[in-house]
């Protein structure tokens, strides 16, 4: 195989891992078997752990890429929804990714530690929030007073209040005041538009 070709098909073979491992951890709250992840991925083993020679570094990308979709989705949302709409939106995009995080705590805390992974994540989802706030602002939708930090503080105070034992309607009522806090007065709640 000729080296562009290797290269495309060694990033096929990663994203297929990466999305494959994305879709396991979703769906059993954070268990993610090597050996399992290869064949759902339709990859062998070998190749697997070319790519990711451990667990840790399987989760950092994995952590990375959702990181990623996170920060970029304000951006995204606000093309197809008013400001009102795509914040409220991206808080519960956010709000997954928090949530399926959870099942890779430890790991995620050691890779912080060690400095594997970058420690900007709180200035990367304090400029997404930002974003859309700023939108909102020239929009007339969203206060103007509402520091974009502070928001994100309130966000992050949700996720570690709510714990896995909580039912999904509380985290979603905690979010809806959020919203309405920071919505202007007189704005009413705006909903996605359908399709």
């Amino acid at each position: 195989m000729t080296g562009s070709a290797g290269r495309a098909d060694a990033r096929r073979n990663r994203d297929k891992i990466l999305a494959a491992a994305r879709g396991m951890l979703g769906a059993d709250g954070g268990s993610l078997a090597m050996e399992s992840l290869a064949r759902e991925a339709g990859v062998g083993v070998g190749t697997l752990y070319r790519h990711f020679p451990n667990r840790e570094a399987l989760i950092e990308a994995i952590y990375a890429a959702e990181l990623d979709d996170i920060t970029t989705s304000a951006a995204e949302l606000l093309e197809h929804h008013p400001p009102e709409v795509a914040l409220r939106l991206w808080m519960d995009r956010y709000a997954a990714f928090t949530a399926t995080k959870r099942g890779m705590l430890d790991t995620l805390r050691g890779s912080f530690a060690a400095g594997r992974i970058a420690p900007h994540t709180r200035e990367r989802v304090t400029a997404a929030f930002r974003t859309i706030l700023e939108s909102g602002v020239r929009a007339g939708t969203l206060r103007a007073d509402v520091n974009p930090e502070d928001a994100t503080t309130l966000l992050h105070g949700v996720f570690l209040a709510t714990v896995d034992g909580d039912v999904p309607e509380r985290s979603h009522r905690l979010l809806d005041l959020i919203a309405d806090a920071v919505r202007a007065p007189g704005v009413t709640r705006g909903e996605p538009d359908p399709g």
